[in-house]
């Protein structure tokens, strides 16, 4: 089972609001997921990013593979792999 972070879309048409989750890479990207670790806004200024560190570095470790964007929250907000 490759094990994925990712963003599931929610919100509104052009409103998008995203939620950080531990999926498995078979599952489509709204669907199924096995945990949310986190939020992540873009629509507010600046953009909205909230993260559980402690669940994030646990899936990390276990070897759970954040996608690029994910990646790229995760330096933002001064999570590291």
């Amino acid at each position: 089972m490759a094990v994925k972070i990712r963003l599931r879309r929610m919100g509104a048409k052009k409103a998008p609001f995203y939620r950080v989750v531990v999926a498995d890479s078979r599952y489509p990207r709204d669907g199924r997921f096995i945990e949310e670790v986190g939020t992540y806004n873009p629509m507010t200024n600046p953009s909205e990013i909230k993260l559980d560190a402690e669940k994030i570095n646990k899936w990390l470790a276990t070897g759970a593979q954040p996608t690029d964007s994910v990646k790229s929250l995760l330096k933002r907000s001064g999570i590291s792999k």
